[in-house]
């Protein structure tokens, strides 16, 4: 097998392991490996490392999909480790490269890359997608992973820093065990713990187009991992947080779209928001918490009550993020009633209208 099959082989092993590896990255390890050849299992590691893993989720999976390439094609790279002087990138799309009017000289071995399905999907909004591409775009959403901040916990933890602080009982027992000789100082310093993830949902009819892929990514961070809570935003508030808990995309999301009596209904964000504050989150859901509000900003409410229940929903809350699909469109500016009046409590505003900048909110909400 020759090296350029190789390395085709094992960026199509990351991909169908599930790890997001687009062309540019793959322009990059191509360009390492010229550097550092395929002879030596370490030197290709931290190329591959270097240039194809953007989120510390992936690591673990890239390292399992790492080994199991290297394992079985080890002998065959060691032979013929030789042959990778120069690697000539060929991408199927000629629109994709600009044209110089040069002629490229074949000078190596050529690995040919092409756009995947994913890679065309992850730019493209949900309101343009047929069915199909919908329920392509939904496979790729539940391997997403939300992992989230963290914050400073109360709770000691032992530590081998000399700045943490000294436990004078661990210590004095250690003392003990060695003669009455304090030998040894055991110190403490507090650990880390998730800090809770709230999303709110607006489920309204002026999101039709995309709450159901934004829902998807509300499963996968209520699935993915503990202390997030889920809401829906309509006509009136509903909690989905049970509803969502399943790991089965397809269940969770029915049973969510029972529990929510105005699916596509008319919506009062101000006033909704404000009974998420009075029932939930100034009570102490929302205090010290990452806030996600994921709607288009149009609100039938009076704007006045808008602005007071994000001001409330700002002062105890760690961050609040605010997604809007529509911030992607040409031209777009918050001139919606309801969107103008929340932004001054907004700490990030952002897109949500493809799998791309979905994966954008997720590094977002890691801060």
């Amino acid at each position: 097998m020759s090296v350029e099959r190789h390395v085709a082989g094992f960026l199509r092993t990351l991909r169908h392991g599930g790890l997001d590896v687009p062309v540019g990255s793959s322009v990059l390890f191509m360009r390492a490996l010229d550097e550092v050849g395929l002879g030596d299992r370490a030197s290709v590691y931290w190329a591959a490392r270097a240039t194809l893993i953007h989120r510390p989720e992936d690591l673990e999976l890239f390292e399992r999909l790492f080994n199991a390439w290297w394992q079985r094609d080890r002998l065959a790279l060691r032979d013929r480790s030789a042959e990778l002087d120069h690697l000539t990138l060929a991408i199927d799309d000629a629109d994709a490269l600009p044209d110089t009017g040069e002629e490229v000289e074949d000078s190596g071995p050529t690995v040919s890359v092409r756009y995947s399905a994913a890679e065309i999907l992850r730019h493209k909004d949900f309101a343009e997608c047929s069915e199909e591409e919908l329920e392509a775009m939904y496979r790729l959403l539940a391997a997403l992973r939300v992992a989230g901040p963290f914050r400073r916990s109360r709770r000691l933890r032992p530590t081998a820093h000399a700045t943490g602080r000294l436990d004078l009982r661990h210590t004095v027992q250690a003392a003990l065990r060695a003669g009455g000789e304090p030998i040894e100082l055991v110190m403490r310093r507090p650990g880390t713990r998730p800090r809770r993830l709230v999303l709110l949902i607006d489920v309204s009819g002026s999101m039709e187009a995309y709450a159901r892929a934004l829902l998807r990514f509300v499963h996968a961070a209520v699935a993915g991992r503990g202390r997030v809570e889920a809401f829906a935003l309509g006509t009136r508030l509903t909690r989905l947080t049970r509803e969502l808990s399943s790991r089965d995309p397809d269940a969770a999301l029915a049973r969510a779209a029972e529990a929510v009596p105005d699916w596509s209904g008319g919506t009062r964000l101000g006033e909704v928001i404000g009974a998420f504050n009075d029932q939930w989150g100034v009570r102490g859901m929302a205090r010290g918490a990452v806030v996600v509000v994921l709607s288009d900003g149009w609100d039938r409410g009076d704007p006045a009550i808008m602005a007071t229940e994000m001001g409330r929903l700002h002062r105890v809350a760690h961050r609040v993020v605010w997604v809007n699909p529509l911030k992607a469109s040409a031209g777009y500016a918050p001139l919606a009633r309801g969107m103008a009046a929340a932004l001054p409590y907004v700490d990030e505003f952002v897109e949500g209208h493809n799998l791309d900048s979905l994966d954008t909110l997720a590094g977002i909400i890691e801060k």
